[in-house]
């Protein structure tokens, strides 16, 4: 569990997200308080409308929230304006998702380096991270592959070779094993397990499926926009 001894990287204080108003409104997240230390591998799981992805948005900087405090390396960032969150998640996180979301007519490589684009990193300098992001999900020979020439496994492996190429403090993601059989499943998970063990990297991953869940070191399962248990899996209490 996190150690309360010291700042989390993450801190959710009393979150809410309300929609609509009136007799549409929806509380997505009713009250949600919770820590993440750096390091940390923590899978977030749910009932259909618990309100895990909405939270996965918010942690992200995709969404803001409609009341409560969220602290980010000891800085409340709840009430950022759209061009801050923005420039956070360039600087911080690193994003995987369920769809891959990558460019048909572009090589692997050129998958990875667009976010660095954005970024203004040089052309030297791009090539250099993407190259090194694709050795470290074992794609060092499909770099000048598109995606078509691809199968599902290897496609999320570049997802997340991008996310990695930017150096994030925190990795998202979304479902990434939803549109995979089991044994690729098993193997981004063993993947996304590895960069958390060896390099440290902190992942927060919301999945349906609890065999994924098990590979990460702690549990959350929400519930009508609660937490509802928070513990750690038999890998973290290992």
């Amino acid at each position: 569990m996190p150690n309360n001894a010291r700042p989390p990287l993450i801190e959710l204080c009393d979150i809410t997200r309300v929609y609509g108003m009136g007799e549409a409104e929806v509380h997505a997240l009713d009250g949600v308080t919770l820590r993440i230390e750096t390091g940390e591998f923590v899978a977030i799981m749910g009932p259909s409308g618990s309100g895990k992805s909405t939270a996965l948005n918010v942690l992200g900087f995709l969404d803001r929230p409609t009341s409560g405090a969220y602290n980010f390396h000891g800085t409340d960032v709840a009430n950022l304006n759209r061009d801050q969150r923005a420039l956070l998640r360039r600087n911080y996180l690193g994003f995987v998702f369920q769809g891959y979301n990558l460019l048909p007519r572009m090589s692997a490589m050129q998958n990875v380096e667009l976010p660095l684009i954005y970024k203004g990193i040089s052309r030297s300098d791009r090539e250099e991270r993407a190259r090194v992001a694709l050795e470290k999900v074992g794609l060092a020979g499909r770099a000048n592959h598109d995606p078509s020439e691809l199968s599902g496994g290897q496609q999320q492996r570049v997802a997340i070779a991008r996310a990695l190429a930017g150096d994030p403090q925190v990795v998202l993601a979304d479902e990434p094993t939803g549109n995979l059989d089991t044994k690729l499943s098993i193997e981004i998970m063993e993947l996304l397990q590895n960069l958390n063990k060896d390099e440290g990297l902190t992942i927060i991953m919301v999945t349906h499926e609890r065999e994924m869940a098990d590979y990460a070191r702690r549990l959350i399962w929400m519930v009508d926009g609660k937490v509802d248990s928070d513990r750690l899996t038999a890998k973290g209490a290992a």
